[in-house]
């Protein structure tokens, strides 16, 4: 479990990089503590998620700035 959670908070340590792992970690420590008090688990894999959406998001905007402005 600490590893877990050394895991998430290296993920989110630059503020440039901690964009959806809030939302992400919240929901996610939500829903495990439901799932069966996993809480701080659920946070970490929430981050994860929410990072690589938040990212993903992003490369979609650029993309599509980058194909109007040609």
């Amino acid at each position: 479990m600490a590893v877990t959670l050394a895991a998430a908070l290296s993920v989110g340590s630059a503020p440039g990089q901690a964009k959806g792992c809030i939302k992400g970690a919240l929901a996610g420590g939500v829903a495990g503590h439901v799932a069966g008090h996993h809480g701080l688990m659920g946070a970490a894999g929430g981050c994860v998620a929410g990072h690589y959406y938040a990212k993903h998001k992003a490369r979609q905007k650029a993309a599509a700035h980058a194909s109007v402005h040609r």
